[in-house]
C-alpha cells in the first residue's frame, strides 16, 4: 500500500546544509515540471502582487528557497496531521518532541509520499526546504492545476498496480488526480456520534492511522484498530470514525 499525504503550512525551519542544488528528488522525469514552478515561485515572491498577499519572511524563504538548508519532508511539516504522524503529544507532556524511529522511517521511505504543490509527489524521505507555497496560490499566466495534473502522468506508470490510499485534501488531490484504472480508496474522517465530517479532527485521525502502519499494522483494518478508529469502505471511499 502507498499513502499520499497533503503537505502543511506549517513547517520546521533549519536543516542540512545540503541544499536543492545538491540533492536530487525522486522521480526525476518530473524535474522539468518542478524547474518550471520554482521559477515561477521566485519570479511571483519578487512581484509587487506578492508582496501586498504574503509576509516578508514567507517571500524571503521563497526566494532562497534553491539555497537553504534541507531535510526530510516528513520532519519539514508540521501541524496537527504530522504531529500525529509522529506521536507527539500536547505542549509540556512527555511526548511533545516525539519523532519517528529509523524501523518506522525506513517504513515510511517506502510507502509515504507527500503532495507538495511545489515538488509535486515526493517521497516521504526526499530532502527539501523551507518555502511557503500553497496549492491555493494564484500565478498570473500560470495554471498550476494543469501544469501539475500533466506532468505526474510519467509518475502514475511508475505506482501502477499498488493500491493507493488518498489521504490529500481536495486542493492538493486535484494536483495529481490518480488515474481511474488504479485501486486507490480517498480517506473520509468522521464524528462517531454524530456521523459529521470532521475539520481539526480529520487531519489529527489521519496521521494517527498513517502511524499505526509505521509501527507495524500490515491492513487497513489492523491500522483503524491500532489508532482507536473504526473503519468502513464504500465504493472508492475508505470513511474513519473517530470520537475525540
Amino acid at each position: 500500500m502507498l499513502f499520499l499525504l497533503p503537505p502543511s503550512e506549517c513547517k520546521v525551519e533549519g536543516g542540512s546544509p545540503l541544499t536543492l542544488e545538491h540533492v536530487a528528488l525522486t522521480f526525476g522525469a518530473m524535474q522539468p515540471a518542478r524547474d518550471l514552478v520554482l521559477e515561477k515561485v521566485i519570479e511571483y515572491s519578487s512581484s509587487t502582487q506578492a508582496k501586498t498577499k504574503m509576509r516578508a519572511e514567507h517571500l524571503q524563504q521563497n526566494l532562497e528557497v534553491l539555497t537553504s538548508p534541507t531535510m526530510q519532508a516528513i520532519d519539514r511539516y508540521s501541524g496537527t496531521l504530522y504531529d500525529a504522524l509522529h506521536g507527539r503529544g500536547l505542549k509540556g507532556s512527555p511526548t511533545e518532541f516525539n519523532t519517528l524511529t529509523k524501523d518506522e522511517r525506513e517504513r515510511a521511505k517506502e510507502s509515504v509520499f507527500i503532495q507538495s504543490a511545489l515538488f509535486g509527489l515526493i517521497p516521504a524521505s526526499n530532502v527539501i526546504p523551507n518555502y511557503r507555497f500553497s496549492a491555493g496560490t494564484k500565478i498570473q499566466g500560470f495554471d498550476l492545476k494543469k501544469h501539475w495534473s500533466e506532468a505526474h502522468n510519467i509518475i502514475w506508470k511508475r505506482l501502477e498496480g499498488q493500491q493507493i490510499i488518498d489521504l490529500r485534501s481536495n486542493a492538493y488531490a486535484e494536483l495529481a488526480p490518480i488515474p481511474e484504472r488504479f485501486n486507490s480508496l480517498t480517506v473520509e474522517v468522521f464524528d462517531k456520534a454524530s456521523g459529521k465530517a470532521m475539520n481539526h479532527f480529520n487531519k489529527k485521525a489521519k496521521g494517527q492511522f498513517v502511524r499505526a502502519h509505521l509501527q507495524g499494522a500490515d491492513t487497513l483494518e489492523q491500522m483503524a484498530k491500532a489508532a482507536n478508529l473504526e473503519m468502513t469502505i464504500d465504493g472508492s471511499r475508505l470513511m474513519l470514525f473517530t470520537d475525540q
